[in-house]
């Protein structure tokens, strides 16, 4: 019974690590992408913060102006945050992943997960998704 406690410890603690590795060194430039996107829509300038969407979601929405109706109608806690908190970089799936954790000016917290994508050195956005938490509104 002991080696059978034991050995599921092992396997538990072992898991927690591998889950570990996926956390990644916080990268500056990551920041400073998602900061420089979200302080063009604070000064309404759909157009600097479609700079920073990668070729996919450029693609999708074709142009400034569309993106920019998107994220007023879909991602209003992006469009005017109260404030934004960076959280944990990962890996997951290949892809990176950067958490932000945004209070909208109404009070209400949600997380939200940035994929991004590296291009010849230039940090995008390829899509940002909203992540259920306890306790947090989604």
């Amino acid at each position: 019974m002991r080696r059978l406690f034991l050995g599921t410890l092992a396997g538990v603690i072992l898991a927690g690590a591998a889950f570990a590795q996926d956390v990644l060194k916080p990268d500056p430039a990551i920041r400073d992408t998602i900061q420089g996107q979200l302080d063009a829509f604070m000064a309404d300038d759909v157009g600097a913060a479609f700079e920073f969407a990668a070729p996919n979601i450029r693609r999708m929405f074709r142009t400034p102006e569309t993106f920019g109706a998107m994220v007023r109608q879909g991602y209003p806690m992006v469009w005017r945050p109260g404030a934004v908190e960076y959280g944990d970089l990962r890996e997951i799936g290949g892809f990176l992943w950067q958490r932000v954790l945004v209070t909208d000016r109404a009070g209400r917290q949600f997380v939200l997960e940035y994929q991004m994508q590296d291009l010849l050195g230039d940090w995008r956005i390829a899509g940002v998704r909203v992540v259920p938490a306890p306790g947090i509104s989604a």
